[in-house]
């Protein structure tokens, strides 16, 4: 570690060591740029580090979910199952910073505490809390869009005498409940993941849920070696496959017909196929107008709930898990590994806190309005401060000592959720504006750095100093995010796409929703046409 207050002048500082990070920093060094990655955890991987929480597993399938700029690293990785789970992807991204010897240029355990621009030096200046001091023209956000974990503050917290936890803040060495009374608090993606898992070696487990939510199967699998081979001889037609998708996802041909067009039984029909085949993606693709008009949308919504009523023996707690507050789409769709079947068991207990919240956490264990439960551990599954949280954790002042948390406190403003307004040289991975959560994060990981690394080429190569996004250009852009999310269902939805799960958050649609597909479009022709919205100065 380096003298706190000595400075180490670079030419960019990227802050964040998960996939975004990692692929910068690669990115960065062919352009011949001196760069460090700060890193507030122990290693490498972002979302696939802190999340460790049993049954943690990516939606997206694993030939997919991973890095298409190398040739060598698709074809020499093997990944075990159609949908990884958290161990193996944090290997992955441990063996993608060995095999790219990016391990010399990161600092972990350099948690980032401010970020400032010199207007008279038109340098970043990025201090850790540790004290450490870094200088430099550029400076890149990959700090991730699910990566502030929020701890609801429940009165009493402190005073509990048992072990809590947080999907987003699992212990590295894993934790054992056997034989424990175990309280899960949240039934979101985290929740459905985990409470499959936990029950199996739980004494008892009490869900605590608010708002129930709508789940497909994964049919997770084995990786075969036909299945293996079959994609990999393929790789380069899937991944240009991909780049064509709203979702930058391959293998889901789009649908061509409307839910009301075919008859009853045979939605029926499509929905049981796309049931059994497993996969998020797959069902929201069972129709084109799923996301668009509510009465197609109500049709899922039902058949699903068929399946609940079909799948849990008890039709009270069946009735709970059957969500009817939100169209299915319009928040994550989790995707489970017996999920439903798990409240058949007999050592698990569904608790509405809905009608009956909870009021504080106790010494023993957690009271609501009319029963208290012991409990020995307590499972957060309550999410994150979503899309700004890990940006506006950070003290980050722009131009005139712009500060990143004024400007965004009626909700975020970006262009192209690259940049925004006021803050130059600052450019933002998946960034609010831009498709990320919407997508499989990776693909849109690499379009951003791809962008990000041609403009600063492009900067270096021209001699200019400065970019920033226009106030106008993003004025324009915000409501052209917000009239594309209003075209569709999801506002519909209290969801942490709008920061519904954060107290007092502005609620603002952050995700740019018209597709990876389109936005790329839109990227290329920004840059195409000398940067269209942005603002470039030679100093």
């Amino acid at each position: 570690m380096t003298e706190p207050n000595a400075k180490i002048e670079l030419d960019a500082v990227v802050v964040g060591a998960g996939f975004a990070g990692l692929y910068t920093l690669h990115k960065l060094r062919g352009l011949g740029l001196r760069v460090k990655v700060l890193e507030a955890g122990k290693g490498v991987g972002g979302t696939w580090f802190w999340n460790r929480y049993p049954g943690a597993r990516c939606d997206v399938e694993s030939l997919e979910y991973s890095y298409s700029f190398s040739e060598a690293l698709q074809q020499e990785w093997n990944w075990p199952e159609r949908f990884s789970a958290q161990p193996d992807i944090l290997r992955y991204a441990n063996h993608v910073a060995d095999r790219l010897d990016l391990r010399r240029d990161i600092l972990t355990e350099r948690r980032v505490a401010s970020a400032t621009f010199d207007d008279r030096t038109h340098c970043w200046t990025v201090r850790t809390a540790g004290g450490e001091v870094f200088e430099a023209p550029f400076c890149i956000m990959a700090t991730g869009n699910l990566s502030l974990p929020r701890v609801p503050d429940f009165p009493g917290l402190k005073t509990f005498k048992g072990e809590w936890y947080h999907s987003g803040l699992w212990p590295e060495e894993g934790v054992d409940f056997t034989g424990r009374r175990v309280g899960v608090i949240g039934t979101g993606s985290s929740g459905v993941q985990m409470i499959p898992m936990i029950a199996e070696q739980a004494a008892h487990l009490f869900v605590f849920q608010r708002t129930a939510n709508f789940s497909v199967p994964g049919v997770n699998r084995p990786m075969t070696p036909d299945v293996e081979h079959g994609h990999k001889a393929r790789y380069a037609y899937w991944r240009d496959e991909a780049k064509r998708t709203p979702f930058g996802i391959a293998g889901h041909p789009p649908p061509s017909k409307t839910a009301l067009e075919d008859t009853p039984e045979a939605r029926a029909e499509v929905y049981e196929r796309k049931w059994g085949t497993g996969g998020n993606i797959s069902f929201l693709y069972a129709y084109k107008d799923l996301l668009t008009d509510k009465a197609a949308n109500d049709t899922a919504c039902e058949f699903v709930r068929e399946k609940i009523r079909s799948t849990v023996r008890d039709p009270d707690v069946a009735r709970l898990l059957m969500p009817n507050d939100h169209p299915i789409g319009t928040k994550r769709l989790c995707l489970d590994n017996g999920y439903f079947e798990t409240f058949n068991r007999d050592n698990v207990t569904l608790v509405d806190v809905r009608s009956d919240p909870i009021v504080e956490i106790t010494e023993r264990g957690l009271r609501t309005k009319t029963c208290e439960y012991e409990l020995d551990a307590v499972a957060f599954a309550t999410g994150f401060d979503a899309m700004t949280g890990a940006l506006l954790d950070i003290d980050i002042r722009g131009a005139g000592g712009l500060r990143l948390a004024d400007k965004w406190a009626h909700g975020p403003r970006t262009y192209l959720g690259l940049m925004t307004a006021g803050l130059p040289n600052l450019f933002m991975i998946t960034g609010p504006g831009s498709p990320s959560v919407k997508t499989n994060m990776i693909a849109s990981i690499e379009q951003h750095v791809d962008w990000i690394a041609n403009c600063v080429a492009h900067l270096r190569r021209e001699g200019i100093r400065l970019i920033e996004a226009d106030v106008a250009a993003e004025d324009a852009w915000v409501e052209h995010v917000n009239q594309v999310a209003d075209s569709t269902l999801y506002p519909l939805a209290n969801s942490w796409y709008v920061g519904a799960n954060i107290p007092g958050k502005p609620r603002v649609f952050m995700p740019y929703v018209a597709g990876l597909d389109k936005y790329r479009m839109i990227c290329d022709a920004v840059a195409t046409e000398s940067y269209r919205g942005f603002k470039l100065a030679e100093a």
